[in-house]
């Protein structure tokens, strides 16, 4: 075969085999990110908060929703949904399935933007123009997020959609503030505003899209620990770059895992890459679906 020939075929071979492994193992490739985060009073502790996101569960997923309910056996102290847990009308009972016996422990959660608007079909390029909030939305709702919303509401977890609550977790009081997706521009800031409580022993902000605006006002009102999704960590990422785009205004570096808010602040912020993809773009490169594990341990005194 001439040179001229075998470059293009190549690429081809090399670009389905890359579409490939994105497509079949990376995105039902699991991992369990741990992170320790002295945050705790001294002489408290440990916490462990079990932060899920992005599930974007359709129905026959079974491989995404075995391994969300073996994350039981982590045994965590507390568990965070940060929403876009539902990619299809049918898929509330799988996902309250997949969570099983978690939904027995305590938990909070917020909604995500899937979980009212049903994905559509669209050019995963268009990313790279901006975040897909600038662009025309769906006016009707489609998804049960009702539905959604009760059963784990039933179960005993908080709600907070632009809400407030506490919780006593482990002998720990816990002060809990959230809003819904700012990225659809759900978020009311302003019905939670005002100093966390505190007389906690740890102050918890929610969110699903990690916007700098709903960041800046958590941090400045004294939360000390910040979760959130919605970044997919990039979803198509470059080794050795990492992160090409957000889909929100928080800058790459902070696309996935843990940090503090702002950069020279006090906050930590922790932004979880995601378990699930939406179903008209099922794949990942270089960012692997994950959970994460937050052991919160005990202040230096000091």
């Amino acid at each position: 075969m001439r040179l001229p020939t075998l470059i293009p075929v190549t690429v081809a071979v090399g670009a389905a085999a890359a579409l490939g492994y994105a497509g079949i193992i990376e995105r039902n490739w699991f991992a369990l990110r741990r992170y320790e985060i002295p945050l705790l009073p001294p002489g408290t502790g440990p916490l462990r908060i079990l932060h899920i996101s992005d599930a974007h569960l359709t129905p026959g997923r079974t491989r995404l929703r075995s391994w969300i309910r073996d994350l039981d056996d982590l045994e965590p102290d507390l568990v965070v949904n940060t929403g876009d847990s539902i990619a299809h009308p049918e898929s509330v009972r799988p996902f309250l399935d997949a969570l099983g016996p978690l939904l027995d422990r305590p938990g909070v959660f917020v909604l995500g933007s899937n979980d009212l608007y049903a994905p559509e079909p669209f050019n995963p390029a268009r990313y790279l123009l901006g975040p897909s909030s600038t662009r025309q939305k769906k006016h009707e709702i489609d998804l049960p997020w009702e539905k959604l919303r009760d059963s784990m509401t039933a179960a005993g977890w908080l709600d907070l959609d632009n809400q407030r609550g506490q919780l006593t977790v482990g002998g720990l009081r816990i002060a809990l503030a959230g809003v819904h997706d700012s990225h659809i521009k759900r978020d009311r800031y302003a019905q939670v505003a005002g100093p966390a409580d505190a007389a906690a022993d740890l102050r918890l902000g929610v969110m699903h899209s990690p916007e700098p605006r709903v960041l800046d006002q958590f941090a400045a009102d004294g939360y000390e620990l910040l979760l959130a999704g919605h970044t997919h960590g990039g979803q198509l990422c470059l080794p050795w770059y990492g992160t090409l785009v957000t889909n929100c205004g928080i800058d790459r570096k902070r696309a996935r895992g843990l940090h503090r808010y702002p950069t020279d602040g006090q906050a930590w912020l922790h932004v979880s890459a995601g378990l699930g993809t939406s179903p008209w773009a099922p794949a990942r490169f270089a960012c692997r679906p994950e959970a994460s594990l937050l052991t919160l341990v005990s202040r230096d005194p000091g």
